[in-house]
């Protein structure tokens, strides 16, 4: 796999498996990119929360999740930096912020979402730049919104979308 994965880098193309299911997606376009850094601007640690998190945001690296899907999110947030740097990560991130990408919205709305929930992601939340919707997934629940929205994520830190 991690030959395909290299492969894969070198054609442009991100390489996910999602469960059993491997997904091939296209390399992002600049409106994809510049949403994705203008969300990571805005993460902060809430001024709320008295939560010791760090509020760690890390764009498009591969996740390792125990149930075997591994997932490059378009921004993870942790609460501390994990200790994998040379691969995979195994750390559960605490949220898992996806921008959608045209062609790849049931990946990103409905294939995703359960699988980060389901390996302990606590907040993952969806952004359609083009109808400018927001979706905030959470155990059991699912908010809809409309950008510009701030959220306030269970592991003490918010951000715009």
């Amino acid at each position: 796999m991690n030959q395909q994965l290299l492969n894969a880098e070198e054609l442009g193309i991100k390489l996910e498996v999602a469960v059993n299911l491997r997904i091939w997606e296209a390399s992002p376009v600049i409106k994809h990119q510049l949403e994705v850094d203008r969300i990571r601007d805005s993460i902060k640690k809430s001024e709320k929360d008295e939560k010791t998190c760090e509020c760690i945001d890390i764009a498009d690296i591969y996740v390792q999740f125990a149930d075997g899907s591994l997932k490059r999110p378009d921004v993870s947030i942790f609460c501390e930096l994990p200790k994998e740097m040379e691969e995979a990560t195994k750390s559960v991130p605490e949220a898992v912020i996806e921008v959608l990408s045209k062609k790849y919205e049931a990946k990103d709305l409905e294939i995703s979402p359960p699988i980060y929930l389901a390996n302990g992601v606590k907040d993952v939340v969806v952004f359609n730049p083009y109808t400018m919707e927001v979706f905030h997934f959470r155990s059991g629940e699912k908010r809809e919104m409309m950008s510009p929205v701030e959220i306030e994520l269970e592991c003490g830190c918010r951000c715009t979308v």
